[in-house]
């Protein structure tokens, strides 16, 4: 088997049809499929149940995938790595992030990064905490910037920034005249879930304190922005990290600080063993001066 074979088998995964990966390849369907058979073969497995027109992937398929994205990403790696050394005035910047910190703070980041190194490219991955900490260890990312503390003997931890605890909800709710939302504010109210709350080493319990039992939890989510839209369609008041709103990015939204024992950081990291490059060490300059300019982690 080669990269060819591994990409029609990737593609027709992704997007459920050979004709699908053969649109994304470039190439025809007839060659798309030929490649798909040559894979099967090889291996010596089949990949997909052929039923009425549909391709199914088999257990094999799907256990396949795994692995064969894994190497992917390495694939893109090598790619971006050899465009760099063939550019050396230019290179690329991959930074692996918690997806709440996608909505301000690392665009305005990325953009005075991009202002003082006009040749540069930068590559954003959002990701959940176990995917953010293999990028760093396979090297796919030179910096990850998490939401969630990260023990890892190979990575090292540059900076440590604190990030308070917000409720949103929509400017007409009754708690929105309130100046701070303390747990037993929220009795009565719909409550939309702290997203992903014990990846980033939250619990209930610390969140609400002795009101856990008493709040109606109705929603559950699995981002900041998500709960936010939802917030703002009326499913109720949403608990989130406050780099998630940073600088108005909700602005139809009211922002109260939540007070509450839990505590959150953002924390960037990097491998121990591999230094950074120039705009590297730009970008976590130019992250601390957006984080303290958006003041996530100042209480109001």
């Amino acid at each position: 088997m080669n990269l060819r074979h591994l990409e029609v088998f990737r593609l027709v995964m992704q997007t459920g049809s050979v004709k699908g990966a053969a649109a994304l390849m470039h190439v025809s369907e007839a060659a798309a499929s030929k490649l798909l058979g040559t894979a099967e073969r090889r291996m010596g497995l089949a990949l997909f149940e052929r039923t009425k027109g549909r391709l199914l992937p088999t257990p094999e398929a799907r256990r396949l995938f795994e692995d064969v994205e894994a190497l992917w990403s390495r694939v893109e790696r090598i790619e971006a790595l050899t465009h760099e050394l063939a550019n050396p005035e230019g290179g690329a910047l991959t930074v692996a992030i918690s997806p709440s910190l996608g909505t301000t703070v690392i665009p305005h980041a990325a953009t005075a990064l991009l202002a003082r190194l006009p040749k540069l490219r930068i590559n954003i991955e959002l990701l959940i905490p176990h995917l953010l900490v293999q990028s760093q260890v396979d090297g796919t990312s030179e910096l990850g910037v998490s939401l969630s503390p990260q023990e890892h003997p190979s990575l090292q931890l540059l900076a440590r920034y604190p990030c308070r605890l917000v409720c949103v909800m929509p400017r007409a709710h009754p708690l929105a005249g309130k100046a701070r939302i303390r747990p037993a504010d929220l009795r009565g109210h719909d409550v939309v879930s702290f997203p992903q709350a014990l990846s980033y080493g939250v619990s209930d319990a610390l969140l609400y304190g002795d009101m856990q039992e008493h709040i109606a939890i109705r929603l559950h989510v699995r981002s900041g922005q998500t709960a936010c839209w939802f917030s703002l369609a009326g499913a109720g008041v949403a608990i989130v990290d406050a780099a998630t709103v940073a600088g108005q990015a909700f602005a139809d939204l009211a922002v109260r600080p939540f007070q509450s024992a839990a505590r959150l950081g953002v924390h960037v990291l990097r491998h121990r063993n591999r230094p950074l490059s120039r705009a590297g060490q730009m970008f976590c300059e130019d992250f601390e001066t957006t984080w303290k300019a958006l003041g996530a982690g100042v209480d109001a």
